[in-house]
């Protein structure tokens, strides 16, 4: 048996034992894929059945000199793992060479975020007066208003939005739906859009329900929405790492700042587990201690 038909068995495996989303299933497909093309280009061809974790570990030494993020490392490490367990369980191996390897130790990550003033700089730099610039402005107003994964935003369906009560239907991770309030302003945005710059449009039948379309009338990628952020920052002249996900970061942040409970933004963001949420606490605390360092007294300079 080769990498190729393992790697389609893995890849069945946790789509339909495990329910893994699309989007993390293709990041653990394309992590053995790497490892796949090391085993075949740098060991001679070595199957799965015999590689080694000596193999691994220089696996992995070649990625960390590649420049590859240590949380990228990690990701790697995790998948590497979930696939030989997974060969080990299904009696293709007799053990696990991957259950000793160890990833890089990570720190805490506190992810960059938007002020109140970024964000309204960067909507100021969108063409309003065209039709993809007014669908840039709703893309962006959703992604800050409702705190959406760029996944969200990108298959959030009109028939999900209920703008009578006020609330969208948000088809999250591993299948699960969650309420999200929608807030007047917002509504009025994707309103607009709807009856001024999507019907202008020739739709694919398929993507009828779709709220964000391209100019062909499919659905946006995430690349796209990537690129769209990207462009609109440089010309805000806002030095940061800045990507959809940057929005639902800014959304939780100023959410937490402005005395939102802990549960209601876990809710909110769909995390399954508070401790998810929790990064955000930390990102209070920062601006506390700088608050602190910057304010009070015993911290003054004494002239």
């Amino acid at each position: 048996m080769n990498w190729s038909e393992k790697i389609t068995d893995f890849s069945n495996f946790l789509k339909f034992e495990k329910s893994f989303s699309d989007n993390t299933l293709d990041a653990y497909v394309r992590d053995i894929k790497k490892l796949e093309g090391f085993a075949i280009t740098d060991l001679g061809e070595i199957s799965p059945q015999v590689i080694s974790y000596e193999n691994l570990q220089e696996f992995i030494y070649q990625l960390s000199k590649k420049k590859i993020s240590e949380r990228s490392q990690a990701r790697s490490i995790s998948s590497i793992k979930a696939f030989f367990k997974f060969l080990l369980e299904e009696e293709y191996r007799e053990d696990n060479p991957a259950s000793l390897l160890e990833g890089p130790k990570l720190g805490l990550y506190l992810p960059d975020t938007l002020s109140i003033d970024d964000i309204d700089r960067i909507i100021e730099n969108i063409q309003k007066h065209t039709d993809i610039g007014k669908r840039n402005q709703c893309i962006l107003e959703v992604l800050y208003s409702c705190g959406l994964r760029v996944s969200e935003l990108v298959d959030l369906k009109i028939s999900n939005i209920n703008f009578k009560e006020s609330y969208i239907i948000v088809e999250g991770k591993g299948e699960k739906t969650r309420l999200v309030p929608l807030a007047k302003s917002t509504a009025d945005y994707i309103q607009d859009y709807i009856k001024n710059v999507r019907s202008n449009n020739k739709i694919n039948k398929k993507f009828e329900d779709t709220l964000f379309l391209n100019t062909r009338g499919t659905n946006m990628s995430r690349v796209i929405v990537f690129i769209i952020i990207k462009e609109l920052t440089q010309k805000a002249g806002i030095n940061k790492n800045i990507s959809p996900h940057t929005f639902r970061h800014s959304f939780a942040t100023h959410l937490l700042q402005n005395g939102a409970d802990l549960r209601f933004i876990q809710e909110m963001l769909g995390h399954s587990s508070i401790t998810t949420t929790q990064i955000y606490t930390h990102l209070k605390t920062e601006e506390l201690r700088d608050v602190i360092i910057k304010f009070h007294p015993r911290n003054r300079k004494v002239v």
